[in-house]
């Protein structure tokens, strides 16, 4: 065999071996791309089964607890705007006005309707739209997430991953599950904080702005991405992205503030309909401590009483952020999730859900996880997880009152 033909024949093996080696390389790239959302959508399934099989137990449909409570005012309004939600549905006093819909954000129930009408004739119908759109915007904060955990101090792809889960099975995270707005308003704030971590300014304001527009937690983000636009141009690290960042932050909330504002003739109509409908204002955490200490002291249901535990879990895990010296931006969203729904009155039963998109107080428990043998942080996301599934689907079947 000449010298040619051994050069022939050992590029024709490496070609094969090169090709071989292919499928491989892209299983394992496929994996990695998809792995935030296997492991949301895995737990929230988790979470499905769990609530499949008490509400059997406890004769509930499983449809009518997806899409129960706040669930029936976005549907209500994805159907026919905030003049054509039915008279039936009312505030929490049994009372009702033609601005009470107004109490509710536009952002979810406009998207839900949106994809509804997508293929005409009828559309897809709400129900299913609803929950579609719930559960895409969750995977889509998965992957913020998995970005957040990289960019943290001693984070890494890992320690988002974990990240993931920890969001996934937080306390009363079956409203990703549901037709709630939780899942798009995450979604939204995880990514502005992305941009705010990777100093993308539009990125970072374009969510802000959008996710004002869905909930009013979004006066926390606005917060966080509007003072790290201030220290950046302060610092000189800053360019015309920043200031645009900064300047659209806070539009669609203030957008929003303001059209209701007008709509009831009230300049802090938002507010006043939350105050008349469902008790709801700003009490300094008076209306939190009087019911936590009532909670414990009477034990009067596992949602309360838990409700407690969660709440001071999550003023310690904020402490445990500043004390770690986390990425400032993410502790003052967190701070100030945390500050809007202790520090105001009404639902309590609802503490634990509000708090729900302070998902930047997981970092601590996601670094501290990273550095475990992988044995120990699958036994603890696995308990975590069977326990959250347990907790939200005993909230829909077994607590009779709104979460």
């Amino acid at each position: 065999m000449s010298a040619t033909d051994v050069t022939r024949a050992e590029a024709e093996d490496s070609a094969e071996e090169t090709v071989s080696r292919r499928p491989a390389w892209t299983l394992h790239r496929a994996g990695t791309a998809v792995a935030p959302a296997l492991i949301f959508l895995g737990i929230r399934e988790l979470g499905l089964l769990v609530l499949t099989w008490m509400a059997s137990r406890n004769n509930h449909s499983v449809a009518e607890s997806l899409r129960s409570w706040d669930g029936q005012w976005f549907l209500a309004i994805a159907s026919g705007g905030y003049d054509g939600v039915p008279v039936g549905l009312v505030d929490a006093f049994g009372e009702r006005s033609a601005e009470t819909p107004l109490a509710f954000f536009p952002g979810y129930p406009t998207v839900v309707r949106w994809f509804a009408a997508i293929d005409g004739d009828g559309g897809i119908g709400l129900v299913t739209s609803a929950l579609t759109v719930t559960i895409v915007s969750g995977v889509v904060c998965s992957y913020a997430l998995v970005r957040l955990g990289s960019h943290i101090r001693g984070g890494s792809r890992r320690t988002g991953l974990i990240l993931v889960a920890l969001f996934a099975a937080a306390p009363m995270s079956v409203v990703l599950s549901m037709a709630y707005s939780e899942a798009m308003f995450c979604a939204l704030a995880a990514w502005a904080l992305v941009g705010v971590l990777e100093r993308r300014w539009l990125l970072a304001g374009i969510c802000c702005a959008l996710a004002g527009l869905v909930r009013s937690t979004g006066a926390a983000l606005v917060l966080a991405v509007c003072l790290a636009a201030v220290v950046a141009i302060v610092s000189g690290k800053s360019s015309w992205r920043t200031w645009v960042g900064a300047l659209l932050a806070p539009v669609g909330l203030f957008g929003y503030l303001a059209w209701v504002g007008v709509r009831t003739g009230e300049w802090d109509g938002w507010f006043a309909l939350q105050e008349r409908g469902w008790g709801t204002g700003f009490d300094g955490g008076a209306a939190t401590l009087r019911f936590s200490l009532d909670a414990l002291a009477d034990a009067r249901s596992v949602l309360e009483v838990a409700t407690v535990w969660f709440v001071l879990l999550a003023i310690a895990l904020l402490v445990i952020m500043i004390v770690q010296r986390e990425e400032w931006p993410l502790i003052v969203y967190a701070a100030g999730v945390l500050a809007m729904d202790l520090a105001s009155n009404g639902l309590m039963n609802s503490k634990a859900r509000l708090m729900l998109p302070a998902f930047t107080l997981l970092i601590p428990v996601a670094t501290g996880l990273a550095r475990r043998q992988p044995a120990t942080v699958a036994v603890t996301l696995s308990g975590l997880a069977v326990a959250s599934s347990w907790f939200g689907a005993y909230a829909l079947t077994s607590w009779g009152y709104a979460i």
